[in-house]
């Protein structure tokens, strides 16, 4: 959700600020824009994608030394080029990621002192705020400083003025932000993948960090100007790993990615042949002894994730599991017990609702607390006693695939894991378990050879309007994945149901033109599932069935089947995920949609 990059350098750095936007593409965006001193504060946005802003930059042969740039996620105001940033006050520029809560009050005030507000976003009250201060100080870094100081909300910033080009200034607090330590600069940005273009070395700021930078070097202080160290980190990306590479779409890309996704996460327990609590850190011995139940909070693709693991949880590790939609949890009352593992999912660390629900867990004094994601220094992984990196590598396609998958693979493990502990998991069981686990990826490549069956499925799909998603236990959840997946890149309304619910209400809908997606595994529940599906066939319903081999159910008009390879017990739904994944995507191909950068959404969720 919006971008930033930020650089000064010994380089022209608009070819820099322009990569860096195409690199943060894939967090959603409306509008584009930059500013840069060249003599003067020269300023260029658009509407249309990165390629237009690059288009503009290069017809006025634009270079620099310093400059900010950014990719807006509207909030406040229509997708507009008065609304795209930087914003602007005097020869100060500003751009924002993030939402200020009281920007009205500030815009209020400031224009009781003739500030005149050209857009209706509330980072033009940024920009005019700085400006006000530098009547304080004329230092740029201490006026952003104090402005800071009254802002409420979440942010990240970075800041320019025409009247010092030998620096920038950058912020944060809610919203994320890394500096990249470069030979010939400094650099800053919402995401490291922004950066390797011109350095590996980055220093991941501290909620409430200011930082200043500058050709030679940068400091970072603490919101009361104290200075602060940071450590450089050696980022394991590579500039290969964010490339299209063969794809016609990052979405396919790291759908086929899974199985190595998956390897790379369950690398952990490859050689070993148990299963142990370390595996979630040195503390977690102590952390998760005396655990009497686990609350999962997350949201979306990732709240899904959690309810799958709820199955295994209470099944395998006999252990109560409650699953909470973040947005919703962090705003009720609720009781809290100490004894409880809060467990918290995030591909990217930094999901605003998900960061602040944890927080507000801890406040209730359930300091037991997991983290598992894919970003290994997001703020998620720094504000949980414990973590679990799942190992799936950068996803930009917005539309979550391989981190999901990785997260499943981590909550099996923490299954194993709590399981064992309470004495619920002999040895034949956890070998049993562990070998499934290390086969995982040789299953989902078999499944992804099923991609040219699917593919003719999908074009059916493309003409539908409406779609429902059925399944059964462990299995219902990922129905609800994969009607989320469909709408959101196809734009098919879907909807998923537990099977057993069709005649409380959803069997209303079918009819012939309503096509019914049912995941079949040969599972203790395959028999009721049948039944649900002779309702939908009685009603003129077509049914597309993903079904296991020796599930039995045939093939008829309006019945099409496609049989999974192999039936996986506990981990099925790894496997049932990734054709529901390959359906939606041949779908939206078909639709010819935006598949990596959906309509309406963002990748990282950073704002409420």
């Amino acid at each position: 959700m919006c971008g930033i990059v930020t650089a000064i350098s010994k380089r022209n750095v608009v070819p820099v600020l322009l990569e860096g936007l195409r690199k943060l593409e894939y967090r959603g965006y409306d509008s584009a824009g930059l500013a840069v001193l060249n003599g003067g504060l020269s300023r260029l946005r658009s509407t249309g994608r990165v390629a237009e802003l690059a288009a503009l930059a290069e017809a006025k042969a634009l270079d620099a030394r310093v400059g900010i740039a950014h990719t807006r996620w509207a909030t406040h105001g229509v997708p507009s080029e008065r609304n795209a940033h930087p914003h602007v006050s005097g020869g100060l520029a500003v751009v924002h990621n993030g939402i200020i809560e009281n920007f009205e009050q500030i815009r209020a005030r400031l224009e009781t002192r003739g500030y005149v507000f050209e857009s209706e976003t509330d980072t033009e009250a940024i920009a005019h705020l700085i400006h006000s201060k530098l009547d304080a100080t004329p230092d740029l870094f201490e006026a952003v400083r104090l402005a800071t100081e009254e802002l409420v909300g979440a942010y990240a910033i970075g800041v320019l003025i025409e009247a010092d080009p030998s620096r920038a200034i950058v912020a944060r607090r809610g919203s994320p932000l890394l500096l990249g330590v470069g030979e010939d600069g400094m650099y800053a940005a919402s995401d490291t993948a922004a950066l390797l273009q011109v350095t590996r070395r980055v220093v991941y700021l501290e909620d409430g960090d200011l930082a200043e930078l500058r050709l030679d070097g940068y400091r970072i202080v603490r919101p009361d100007g104290t200075p602060v160290e940071r450590e450089v980190h050696l980022s394991s990306l590579s500039a290969d790993a964010v490339e299209l590479g063969q794809y016609r779409h990052y979405m396919q890309k790291e759908i086929f990615e899974q199985p190595q996704a998956l390897a790379n996460t369950l690398e952990i327990i490859a050689g070993g042949g148990s299963v142990a609590l370390q595996l979630f850190g040195s503390q977690a011995p102590q952390v998760l002894s005396g655990v009497r139940q686990v609350l999962v909070i997350a949201c979306g693709t990732s709240y899904h994730a959690g309810l799958v693991a709820r199955y295994w949880l209470e099944s395998v590790a006999k252990i109560p599991c409650t699953v909470e939609i973040a947005s919703e949890y962090r705003y009720r009352v609720s009781v809290a017990d100490p004894d409880t593992l809060v467990v918290v999912v995030s591909q990217s660390g930094e999901t605003a609702d998900t960061l602040a629900a944890l927080k507000h867990a801890k406040a209730l004094g359930m300091v037991r607390t997991l983290a598992i994601c894919n970003v290994p220094e997001s703020a998620i992984v720094r504000e949980a006693a414990l973590r679990f990196i799942t190992r799936a590598g950068p996803e930009i396609g917005v539309a979550s695939t391989k981190a999901f998958t990785t997260q499943l693979a981590a909550f099996a493990l923490l299954t194993l894991a709590l399981a064992k502990q309470a004495g619920r998991l002999d040895e034949d069981e956890e070998n049993r378990y562990l070998g499934a686990l290390r086969h995982l990826p040789v299953a989902v490549q078999k499944v992804l050879e099923l991609e040219p069956e699917i593919e003719l499925w999908a074009q059916r799909f493309a003409g539908k309007q409406h779609a429902l998603f059925l399944g059964r236990g462990r299995h219902w959840p990922i129905a609800m994945e994969g009607a989320l997946k469909l709408k959101e890149i196809s734009y098919i309304h879907a909807e998923a149901y537990a099977a057993g619910e069709l005649k409380h209400g959803p069997l209303a809908l079918v009819d012939k033109d309503m096509p019914v997606i049912a995941i079949a595994p040969n599972d203790d529940l395959l028999e009721k599932l049948k039944s649900n599906l002779q309702e939908v066939r009685a009603r003129g319903g077509e049914l597309y069935v993903f079904a296991d081999a020796g599930s039995e159910i045939p093939e008829s008009e309006g019945v099409h089947i496609l049989h999974m390879p192999e039936h996986y017990g506990m981990l099925s739904p790894v496997l049932h995920v990734i054709p529901l994944q390959l359906l939606s995507y041949h779908a939206a191909l078909v639709k010819g949609t935006d598949v990596d950068k959906p309509r309406n959404l963002a990748k990282s969720v950073t704002v409420e």
